[in-house]
C-alpha cells in the first residue's frame, strides 16, 4: 500500500487527485486550511474506498505550519510515496491594482511551500530509491499574465531542475500544467469566465488521470489536452514580443469583463 500527500486537497484539482488516488487504493495525507472540510472529505474517502486517510490542516502561508507538513512529508518511518503540490489560488487582478499582501501570500503558497515540501520529499524518496513528486503548475507559466504566470513559470522550471538532479535515483518529478479547468478556482478569484469556449475547458478528473499517467511514464512536463499542448508548443517557439502582446490582450480583456 502506498501513501500520497496532497496539498489543497479539499477542493478543485486537489480534490480530484484525492478521489482518483483513493480509487486506486492509495492511502492519503490530505492538507488544506479548513479542518472541517478535510474531516468531511476524510470520512467520504474512507467510506467509499476503504483507504486510510490522515488529516493535516495547515495554512501554507505560515512557515511553522509549512514545516509541520514538510516534517510529515520527509518522515522515513511513515513514507510518502507521492507528493502532489497542488495548493494555490488566483489573484484575479493586475499587479498594480491588487493587494501586495495577496501577492506575497501567492508566493508563499505556490513557490515557497512547493520548494520546501519538494525538498523534504526528494530527500526522503532518494534515500528509499523510489517516489514521485507532481507539482501542479499551469499553461499560464508559458505566457505573460501578471504575477500568476511568473509564479507558475517558477514551478515548472523548478520541477525541471529538480527532475534533472534526481535523474537515476528512482524518483521522478513532473510539472503538471493544465489550462482552464472546471473547478471553483475561478469563482474564488472572482474571474468572469463566461466567454471562454467550451473546448478550452478541461475536466478535472480527466486532467488528474492524464497527469498521473505522465508521471508514471517519468514525463517531466505534462500538458493535458490537445488545445493546450498546441498553445504551449506555439508559446515555446513564438517570438517573445508576440507572446507578450497576445498575453496582454487576453489579460486586458479578462480584466474588462471582471
Amino acid at each position: 500500500m502506498t501513501t500520497a500527500l496532497v496539498t489543497g486537497a479539499s477542493s478543485g484539482i486537489g480534490l480530484a487527485f484525492c478521489h482518483e488516488l483513493a480509487d486506486r487504493g492509495h492511502d492519503l495525507v490530505i492538507v488544506a486550511r479548513d479542518r472541517a472540510r478535510l474531516e468531511n472529505l476524510s470520512d467520504e474517502l474512507r467510506a467509499r474506498h476503504g483507504v486510510r486517510v490522515e488529516v493535516l490542516p495547515a495554512d501554507l502561508t505560515d512557515r511553522d505550519q509549512v514545516q509541520r507538513v514538510a516534517d510529515r512529508t520527509g518522515d522515513l518511518e511513515r513514507p510518502v510515496d507521492l507528493l502532489v503540490n497542488n495548493a494555490g489560488f488566483g489573484l484575479g487582478r493586475g499587479f498594480i491594482a491588487g493587494d501586495i499582501a495577496g501577492e506575497e501570500r501567492a508566493l508563499d503558497v505556490m513557490c515557497r511551500a512547493v520548494m520546501v515540501l519538494s525538498h523534504a520529499a526528494a530527500g526522503a524518496m532518494r534515500t528509499r530509491h523510489r517516489g514521485a513528486i507532481i507539482n501542479v503548475s499551469s499553461v499560464a507559466g508559458f505566457v505573460v499574465l501578471s504575477t500568476y504566470s511568473a509564479v507558475k513559470s517558477f514551478v515548472t522550471v523548478f520541477s525541471e531542475a529538480l527532475s534533472g538532479e534526481l535523474a537515476g535515483s528512482g524518483v521522478t518529478v513532473t510539472a503538471l500544467c493544465p489550462g482552464f479547468t472546471r473547478t471553483e478556482f475561478h469563482d474564488r478569484a472572482t474571474m468572469d469566465m463566461s466567454r471562454l469556449p467550451d473546448p478550452l475547458w478541461l475536466d478535472s478528473g480527466r486532467l488528474v488521470r492524464d497527469g498521473l499517467a505522465d508521471a508514471a511514464r517519468g514525463k517531466v512536463v505534462s500538458v493535458p489536452g490537445p488545445a493546450y499542448k498546441a498553445v504551449v508548443a506555439l508559446a515555446r517557439v513564438a517570438p517573445r514580443r508576440l507572446v507578450r502582446r497576445v498575453s496582454h490582450a487576453i489579460g486586458s480583456g479578462r480584466r474588462r469583463q471582471g
